[in-house]
């Protein structure tokens, strides 16, 4: 099987679910990094990502270690599906989301309130991380 493609299978399926700040449940709603964590749980790859965090920040730098924790690396080139990326929207606003199947950005909408897709990223991509075909880390 192929991560990056079992990770857009399960991000595609939180689709219409609600947003909500610090959501980590789909059936009370869900915010970027609750989608990135959940869609990791489905795909069978189990984190826990951090919650103690606001709509806007100046730095992103206590969440470095996240990524390779949960068993991501860095990709290189073009983005691929299942990669899930890191993208400065605005003044001190980044946003999370994972490429699908049919290589739109799924992610959780602030201003639409729910997981959505769109065709492009919109915004400046700061990271792009991959999970391996051969990561184990956090699998069950």
């Amino acid at each position: 099987m192929n991560a990056g493609h079992d990770l857009a299978r399960a991000a595609q399926g939180f689709l219409g679910a609600r947003f909500r700040l610090h959501g980590r449940d789909p059936d009370l709603g869900l915010d970027c990094m609750g989608l990135v964590e959940v869609a990791l749980a489905r795909a069978g790859h189990r984190v826990r990502l951090p919650c103690d965090y606001t709509l806007k920040m100046r730095s992103i730098d206590r969440f470095a270690g996240v990524a390779q924790s949960a068993g991501l690396v860095r990709a290189q080139g073009e983005v691929a599906v299942g990669d899930i990326l890191l993208i400065h929207v605005g003044p001190c606003q980044y946003h999370l989301g994972i490429i699908g199947m049919d290589g739109a950005l799924v992610h959780a909408h602030a201003g639409l309130r729910r997981v959505v897709t769109t065709p492009a990223p919109h915004g400046e991509i700061m990271a792009c991380w991959r999970l391996c075909d051969d990561t184990i880390s956090g699998k069950d």
